[in-house]
C-alpha cells in the first residue's frame, strides 16, 4: 500500500499503489494547472467505514511514497476519467479503472516480454 501525506506530516491516507499511482497524475495535473479542488474517498468497512475529503490546492503540501521501486504500466484512460471527476463539482473520486485501449495493452504486453527475454 501507498500512503499519500497532505498537509501536515501526520495527516496520511493508504490506497493500493496502482491506484495511487493513477491519483498521483490526476491530482499533479490539477496542481500544475494551479487549480484548488476537493479529493473524497470512501473508507473500507474493515477500516470503519463513512468517507473523507480533503481540500487539495498548490499552497497545500504533498507526499506520494510507495514501498517498492517498481511500478506497472500507467493507464492513460484511468488518468483522464480521475481528472474529469476532479473537473466536476463534486471533485476528484475514485472510480473503476477501465479497460486500457489497444495501444496501452500493446505496451504493456511490449514491456513483459522485454521482460521475459532477460
Amino acid at each position: 500500500m501507498g500512503t499519500l501525506f497532505y498537509g501536515d506530516a501526520l495527516s496520511s491516507v493508504e490506497f493500493d499503489d496502482r491506484l495511487l499511482a493513477h491519483l498521483q497524475l490526476a491530482i499533479i495535473t490539477k496542481l500544475r494547472r494551479n487549480e484548488s479542488f476537493v479529493f473524497s474517498w470512501d473508507i473500507p468497512v474493515a477500516s470503519g467505514s463513512g468517507s473523507n475529503s480533503v481540500w487539495l490546492s498548490p499552497t497545500v503540501g504533498l507526499r506520494f511514497t510507495y514501498p517498492t521501486h517498481t511500478r506497472e504500466p500507467i493507464n492513460r484512460a484511468w488518468v483522464e476519467a480521475l481528472v474529469r471527476t476532479a473537473n466536476s463539482v463534486s471533485g476528484l473520486r475514485v472510480v473503476d479503472e477501465p479497460a486500457a485501449g489497444p495501444e496501452a495493452q500493446a505496451q504493456a504486453q511490449d514491456k513483459t516480454d522485454r521482460t521475459d527475454e532477460q
